[in-house]
């Protein structure tokens, strides 16, 4: 019962509550850049993709601590929430700063995160732990193709983005390091083609 009311408090803090970050985010004391109109945009887009992906993130550790008889792995698991949190509440704030707001969506994509974070972690812990890998390594590839499209000047943002990326491919370090199974191939293809669809959508949405 604790972690499924773990997990519901978990749903409304991060979709309903002001994110609160644990560590300062990398945009402290770097000053506003001075965008143009369509940097603005773009950017403010690129973040509410990237916030977006942490509300997923959210979901994913959630689910599968609640999951887990590991109390080992369960620990990890929320520890790596915990640091998404962070993650969340910067994203959240380079959203404020640049004038942009969360997607619409927000609800639909936790949802859906969720339910893949379920099913994962009823395979197995090293099956839950794959998935966990994957997951990140695909995160960081696609933060390192936001800061090749984020406005050179917008230090802040890139700034925020940089230490996400590091964080995540430290993540998918420590899964593969705790046993983490290699998914198949068109389980891999499948996830690419769901995160193409959600990042595409929440560009706009």
């Amino acid at each position: 019962m604790d972690p499924l009311l773990t997990a519901a408090d978990n749903a409304l803090r991060t979709l309903f509550a002001p994110p609160r970050a644990c560590e300062p985010t990398p945009a402290l004391g770097i000053a506003e850049a001075d965008l143009d109109p369509a940097q603005k945009k773009l950017a403010g887009a690129l973040m509410r993709v990237n916030h977006v992906g942490e509300v997923c993130a959210q979901a994913l550790y959630t689910a599968q601590a609640a999951v887990t008889r590991d109390a080992g792995l369960r620990v990890h698991l929320l520890e790596a929430a915990r640091e998404e949190t962070d993650h969340l509440a910067w994203t959240r704030g380079r959203l404020e700063a640049l004038g942009a707001r969360p997607s619409l969506l927000n609800p639909l994509w936790f949802a859906g995160a969720f339910a893949l974070g379920l099913v994962a972690a009823k395979v197995s812990d090293r099956a839950s732990l794959g998935f966990v890998a994957e997951t990140e390594n695909q995160v960081a590839a696609h933060l390192q193709g936001h800061l090749a499209r984020l406005p050179e000047q917008d230090l802040a943002s890139r700034a925020v983005v940089a230490r996400m990326k590091d964080d995540e491919e430290r993540h998918a370090a420590q899964a593969r390091a705790s046993g983490a199974l290699q998914l198949p191939a068109p389980a891999r293809a499948a996830m690419r083609a769901a995160a193409k669809v959600m990042t595409t959508t929440a560009h706009y949405i």
